[in-house]
């Protein structure tokens, strides 16, 4: 006999801690599945009663009172919502058993807990620290619905080998995973390689489902899919949207087949990583309570992106760009700065640092005294600008976006309480080529950023005929340099033999590590790559470690 089920993917963006409305969101899902696409089953993304991460929150005594309450209303509106009676709604969760706190899936049918599954793979690595909250599961998960056996799993449970070959054993037709899977750069790909090599492994279909939204540094893509069991990506849903999708089953007792055919492309490499970048600030900004954002606008390329970003994710009614120019600020930087700013409708002030940086300087007359100026000045026109940008901000409840990018923030090229103020940077994760990459997409969808200053060397105009290379070495060879060192963790040596000058190299390497304290200064900002500078990559500030200690 053949069965027919209607599984919904609820790609959702829950808010973590925020365990009531998390639940108002779930049963809101719910009612439309089923009255908009008949659902009979609808699956919702790991830990979505929370939130993902939950962190530290789950250590909170009070932790497991708000889940119990949490399942205990969904068991109600599943039996007192006429509409939802009989359906399976799909949820994850933390929960503290006499042996731990498990991550947990649950389904729910007309007021019953009618099958629950232990995460049983905990990564440790990268951005995920679920050792520390968590004890591993060590059972399959199988249950029936109308004859198809269904199991369940979470999220790492398919990015390593035996969770989904033992759910099979267990005699699952149909695999439903449940994702808190953040995006980086190369991830989209990644997903669907592991989930074809694991639907073929278990011969069974499976339903991919993933969050969607920014949590402080990370930002989860959603691009939630089904493979066939013969591990064929058949749907996919948009990424970095929330939204509902319907996939039929059709299973006769042996095998379970996907009726539904929806494939969607990935982005480009651009277009998700500023969607990613817009997903971020908006969630971070919208979230926290800021009224908008403050950008400080130099006329140069990184700012220039900030801001279209900003925009793109706010909303022009919510952000200012300041222009604070200098002596050394350039025509050409007031004129972009400024078109920029006209024509994305930003409110846009120009103050001049010119007389509080001459105050600045007559106090510290005596100090200085006999010693040469150098880099002491140029900072302090930096910290000039960080201080407007923080007392507007104060005045005005508006976050600064901060400008720097990855390859500024690797090796230093950065002034602490200057531009490094701020509550969110932007660009903290994108090195330097990519931002190039960023505002060519950008500007292909509107011409927003002028082209002079994406043409011209790059500045930070705080010396006569200053140029970035100067003080560093050309930025594809630095950009190259980094990733080697830091998402891959090459050694010094290893770089050397890839081709790269020794000399180059040696003082990239010194740089970045002698720069650790500057970076856990800085603000948090959104991940989009394998390693990120914050909670992927944890380096002491004091250490000993040289390149010169090799044996």
């Amino acid at each position: 006999m053949t069965t027919t089920l209607r599984v919904v993917m609820a790609q959702i963006n829950p808010l973590v801690g925020d365990i009531k409305g998390n639940v108002e969101l779930v049963m809101q899902q719910v009612r439309r599945a089923v009255a908009e696409l008949r659902a009979e089953v609808v699956l919702f993304p790991e830990l979505v009663i929370t939130g993902y991460p939950p962190e530290d929150l789950l250590l909170r005594p009070s932790m497991q009172i708000r889940v119990e309450g949490a399942l205990q209303q969904l068991r109600q509106f599943s039996v007192e919502e006429p509409l939802c009676r009989g359906v399976d709604i799909v949820v994850g969760y933390p929960f503290q058993k006499k042996s731990g706190r498990y991550n947990m899936a649950g389904v729910i049918r007309d007021g019953e807990l009618i099958a629950e599954y232990r995460k049983q793979r905990l990564p440790n690595y990268q951005v995920f620290d679920e050792k520390r909250y968590f004890q591993p599961g060590g059972a399959p998960c199988v249950y029936d619905r109308d004859g198809l056996r269904i199991g369940l799993t979470i999220c790492e449970d398919v990015w390593q080998e035996g969770p989904v070959q033992q759910a099979a054993d267990a005699g699952a037709q149909l695999l439903l995973n449940l994702n808190a899977s953040p995006f980086h750069r190369r991830k989209p790909s990644e997903r669907r390689e592991l989930l074809r090599h694991r639907a073929i492994e278990g011969r069974l279909p499976i339903v991919y489902v993933n969050q969607v939204g920014g949590q402080d540094e990370l930002v989860f893509d959603g691009a939630s899919m089904v493979v066939d069991r013969h591990g064929d990506c058949v749907v996919q849903m948009e990424s970095f949207t929330e939204g509902l999708c319907l996939v039929e089953f059709s299973g006769d007792g042996n095998v379970c087949d996907v009726i539904s055919r929806q494939p969607l492309a990935d982005l480009t490499l651009e277009a998700s990583i500023y969607n990613a970048l817009v997903v971020g600030v908006r969630d971070y900004v919208d979230r926290n309570g800021f009224s908008g954002v403050v950008i400080g606008l130099s006329g140069g390329i990184d700012s220039a992106l900030t801001l279209a970003i900003a925009v793109d994710a706010v909303g022009a009614d919510r952000v200012q760009a300041v222009m604070m120019p200098f002596h050394y600020t350039s025509a050409m930087s007031l004129e972009d700065a400024e078109a920029q700013a006209r024509v994305m409708g930003v409110d846009y002030s120009i103050i001049s640092i010119a007389p509080m940086y001459d105050a600045f300087m007559a106090g510290l007359e005596t100090e200085f005294a006999g010693l040469a100026p150098d880099t002491t000045e140029e900072n302090l026109q930096a910290r000039c600008r960080g201080v407007l940008l923080m007392a507007i901000s104060n005045k005005k409840r508006s976050m600064v976006l901060s400008t720097g990018n990855k390859s500024e923030m690797a090796v230093g090229y950065s002034t602490l309480y200057g531009d490094l103020v701020g509550g969110f940077a932007v660009l903290k994760d994108v090195p330097k080529t990519v931002v190039y990459a960023l505002c060519h997409y950008r500007n292909g969808i509107a011409p927003v950023i002028p082209q002079r200053v994406i043409d011209r060397p790059p500045s930070a105009e705080l010396r006569p005929d200053q140029k970035d290379q100067d003080s560093l070495p050309p930025y594809p060879l630095l950009d190259a340099i980094i990733e080697l060192y830091i998402e891959n963790d090459l050694s010094a040596d290893a770089i050397v033999a890839r081709g790269f000058d020794e000399a180059v190299v040696h003082r990239v390497v010194r740089m970045i590590d002698r720069n650790e304290y500057k970076r856990r200064q800085a603000p948090i900002g959104v991940r989009i790559s394998q390693r990120a500078f914050g909670r992927d990559r944890r380096y002491p500030i004091t250490s000993g470690w040289s390149l010169k200690d090799r044996f």
